[in-house]
């Protein structure tokens, strides 16, 4: 150590940067001689930085605030180091940020799951690329896609299918390799993390510890597509490949233990693997899970907690976690927690069982969303489709008496749509289909500048099947506001098509008309007369020509007679003897019977079907004790006089 501290000008006269810790010393004997030195307090922050020491840093900015000012790209970074993502993307949001601060408000937009100012902050810096950028912005820009998709923003993302160039550097390859799990395209995706493995392994640059280090997330990736693709033997030998105690971000070691035991044959004890499922530590402030992780991983602690028969536990915490929250709500979260509350309260019943021990709870609470679609499965696994449509036109019905702004989103959340529009399609109402989506997709394109395109595109194509006027316009306003956000886009371009082609031609696009086919085109290619040679039929054709045109039906080929057991033979049975085939009949009801004499000859003719009837005179019985009348009484034996 030095006797005497060197002044903070002569020192940053003569440092480089790997004399941090001398910096920061100079800076400190500056600073505790002029507590207002703002150089010095800029130079402490800036090693507190290349120190890694971002809470030292943060804590620095927050004693000085006139420093927050003077260095405002590096009190950004330092709170999005240190874990505060959102006054992050506050901080470098500034209208007028140089390309260094908006580089740091694209990272800190995307760790605070703001996925949508992340994309337009990319999309921004993409289009004015500078030098040596273009690598870290595509990198980015395919996690930020990965995570819309995720988060049910797919709309938004930039890219739905992989590109030959993402296929060149291993960290795009990994990154499609997330977009594709997030579209559920998973053969797709591990080709995708197959060629990220091979890239990374070829790159020359990196040393051995360091490829390991870069593979290892690759290969709990992996782990996860085979185990969804059913793959478990190809998961446990993956799994068994990996040192999770190797991995240094805790939130890949969580997510690597997880996945180890979902793809293990070994851990079928449910203690046992509710035990391994806690080993891993908890990750950190700074390396936290994003909130669909978050959901995924709690709801599998919930069913480990089933599986080991801690039901008590699982109703516990899950009702404070749905009572902490507003309800109705879209939360994934809440509504998983929902799900789970009421498997813990069926008990491992299944179906009606279930259904008694869950419909209760929905009297307590009418508006758990979670609660409400687990009845509606219930229903719909029972073959109710009756009684889970009235559950959700009930629902629905509430929440437009409500008619505040958040029950309205939850009424036409296209995921509650999308479900009430299935049960309609499995019934046949499919005029009920068509208003319901025309319905949703109304409200979503008043309220949000850019509505979710898989609802606009389901309600554009149930309102072209109408022949009402009004629903085909409808339909064109909807592909001509989807062809807008994406002139590619050729399920817009269909619609768009199909719906102003038969109402007003003249709102079609130029530039969409020029480009579609001319009919004579498509047909060049057809031979009308070879297709009428091959057998197309034409209404001149008599129906006598017909019938001799029809094929023979084919002979079918004979039966094997079916060998009977002995033991079900009768004892008297000879196999050279003609079974009679009205054995079962009575003896009357046979074909071969004929009554003897006269008597039986005439009981047989009434009893024959279709037979001669004698009409014959009724005769009503007299009550008994009295007399019929226009009988007379017979006259005693032995007794004289006359009536």
């Amino acid at each position: 150590m030095a006797a005497s501290v060197k002044s903070l000008s002569a020192l940053l006269a003569q440092t480089s940067l790997d004399d941090h810790d001398e910096v920061l010393k100079a800076a400190n004997a500056t600073i505790k001689k002029s507590k207002t030195d703002l150089d010095a307090h800029h130079a402490k922050a800036v090693a507190l930085l290349k120190l890694e020491r971002y809470e030292d840093a943060v804590k620095l900015f927050e004693e000085a605030p006139k420093l927050q000012e003077k260095a405002r790209f590096e009190y950004a970074y330092a709170l999005y180091r240190s874990g505060h993502t959102v006054k992050a993307a506050e901080v470098a949001g500034v209208h007028d940020a140089d390309r260094g601060m908006r580089h740091v408000l694209g990272q800190a937009a995307y760790r605070a799951e703001n996925f949508e100012h992340a994309a337009e902050v990319y999309r921004q810096l993409s289009g004015e690329m500078a030098e040596n950028e273009e690598y870290d912005i595509r990198i980015n820009s395919g996690a930020v896609d990965a995570q819309l998709e995720w988060s049910g923003q797919g709309h938004l993302a930039r890219k739905k299918k992989p590109e030959k160039e993402d296929l060149e550097v291993f960290e795009t390859a990994y990154n499609a390799a997330c977009g594709s799990i997030s579209r559920g395209e998973f053969g797709q995706a591990e080709v995708c993390l197959k060629r990220a493995k091979y890239l990374c392994n070829a790159l020359t640059e990196l040393s051995e510890t360091e490829k390991k280090a870069e593979i290892l997330p690759i290969t709990v990736q992996h782990v996860y597509v085979l185990t969804q693709q059913g793959k478990i033997d190809e998961a446990e030998q993956l799994c068994n490949t990996i040192q999770v105690s190797e991995i240094k971000e805790l939130s890949t070691r969580y997510v690597a233990q997880v996945n180890s035991i979902a793809a293990s044959k070994e851990h079928s004890n449910a203690f046992l693997a509710h035990r391994l499922f806690h080993l891993s530590p908890k990750p950190p402030k700074i390396d936290q899970h994003f909130s669909f992780q978050s959901t995924l991983l709690r709801q599998d602690e919930y069913v480990m907690d089933l599986l080991s028969q801690k039901v008590a536990g699982v109703a516990n915490s899950t009702a404070r976690v749905i009572a902490d929250s507003p309800a109705p709500t879209t939360s994934a979260a809440v509504n998983t927690a929902a799900v789970m509350n009421a498997a813990a309260h069926a008990r491992n019943a299944t179906e009606k069982a279930a259904l008694k021990e869950v419909l209760p709870l929905l009297e307590k609470r009418p508006n758990d969303v979670g609660l409400l679609l687990t009845i509606t499965n219930i229903y719909v696994l029972t073959n109710n489709y009756a009684a889970a449509t009235n559950l959700l036109e009930s629902f629905f019905r509430r929440l437009e008496q409500s008619g505040t702004a958040s029950d309205l989103d939850v009424r036409h959340a296209p995921g509650l749509v999308a479900t009430l529009v299935s049960l309609y399609a499995y019934q046949g109402r499919h005029s009920h289909s068509k208003n319901e989506l025309a319905k949703a997709a109304s409200y979503w394109r008043r309220k949000l500048k850019n509505p979710s395109k898989p609802l606009l595109t389901a309600a554009g194509r149930a309102l072209l099947q109408s022949h009402n006027p009004e629903d085909v316009a409808a339909a064109g306003e909807i592909f001509s506001s989807l062809y807008e956000q994406d002139k590619s886009d050729r399920a817009a371009i269909a619609g768009l098509v199909a719906a102003y082609s038969i109402s007003d031609p003249s709102k079609l696009p130029k530039e969409l008309i020029s480009s579609l086919p001319e009919a004579s085109r498509l047909v060049s290619d057809i031979d009308t007369a070879a297709l009428e040679n091959a057998g197309i039929p034409t209404i001149a054709v008599s129906a006598q020509a017909t019938e001799s045109k029809k094929r023979p039906a084919e002979k079918a080929a004979p039966t094997k007679a079916k060998k009977i057991r002995k033991s079900h033979m009768p004892k008297d049975y000879d196999p050279n003897k003609k079974v009679d085939l009205e054995r079962w009949l009575p003896l009357k009801d046979r074909s071969y019977y004929r009554p003897k004499g006269k008597k039986g000859k005439k009981k047989q003719d009434g009893l024959t079907q279709g037979g001669p009837v004698t009409e014959e005179k009724a005769v009503e019985k007299a009550p008994t004790g009295g007399v019929a009348g226009g009988q007379k009484k017979k006259k005693g034996k032995g007794k004289g006089g006359k009536w």
